[in-house]
């Protein structure tokens, strides 16, 4: 009877001793991957029409390389499809190559902001897409209040909906419209084009050349008396002379 407690301690003994053997012989977790901005789209499940355009203009690469290698970080705003089906229709064929880079990077900013960072933020917030021409900002701004956040381009405002991602080095807002930046799509664009030149009004033209169709006949009407008075006054002074050789 008293070899059963030892034969239990016996026995409990070897089997921690074995549970902490196996936890010391498993592999510590490696590092975590790298990050990539389209599996993080891809995972939100709403983002195709933004995930077309980051692989067509290659801004994924960048942003996945910048990412991994910045100490700053990175915050994108991502619109889902919705938004880009809410364009106007043609919005972006019409957009050249170089555009629709700028469009997209107009979207991402190359700092990691929290919320509460954004609420609190200097306006306007500089993106990727500013400094990229002369004389243009391509900025954001942003304001709100408790857990709002809203964000303003000049054209459209929208809210930060949800986040796909909120730790450093990325940060990854879901908005419900796309942001075109005020420098490609305000009224106070300015065209490279210069306008045409402006024509003569018809309706000048054709008066002034009335004016000068109605003037001819006066002129010939004047010229016409002229050569009337004459014949008479030639023909009165010979009547006279006439008069005179008879009388």
């Amino acid at each position: 009877m008293a070899t059963t407690p030892l034969l239990l301690l016996l026995l409990t003994s070897v089997f921690l001793s074995a549970e902490i053997t196996a936890q010391l012989a498993a592999p510590a977790p490696g590092p975590a991957g790298p990050i990539n901005i389209t599996a993080i789209l891809e995972k939100g499940g709403q983002f195709v029409t933004l995930i077309r355009l980051l692989n067509t203009t290659q801004i994924g690469n960048q942003i996945n390389i910048q990412i991994n290698s910045s100490s700053e970080g990175m915050t994108v705003l991502a619109p889902t499809d919705n938004g880009f089906q809410n364009l106007k229709p043609g919005t972006l064929n019409k957009l050249s190559p170089e555009d629709q880079v700028k469009l997209i990077l107009y979207h991402v900013s190359p700092k990691f902001y929290t919320l509460e960072d954004l609420l609190s933020v200097s306006n306007p917030v500089s993106t990727q897409a500013s400094g990229r021409d002369a004389g243009g900002i391509y900025g954001l701004n942003f304001t709100g209040q408790g857990n709002q956040v809203n964000v303003s381009t000049g054209i459209v405002e929208t809210r930060l909906s949800t986040s796909l991602r909120q730790e450093r080095p990325l940060a990854v807002y879901v908005v419900d419209m796309v942001l075109l930046p005020e420098e490609m799509f305000g009224e106070r664009k300015i065209s490279p084009v210069a306008p045409p030149p402006k024509s003569k009004s018809p309706d000048v033209s054709d008066d002034s050349n009335s004016s000068k169709k109605a003037a001819a006949p006066s002129q010939i009407e004047k010229s016409g008396s002229g050569e009337m008075n004459t014949g008479l006054g030639f023909g009165l002074g010979l009547v006279v002379l006439c008069l005179k050789f008879l009388f």
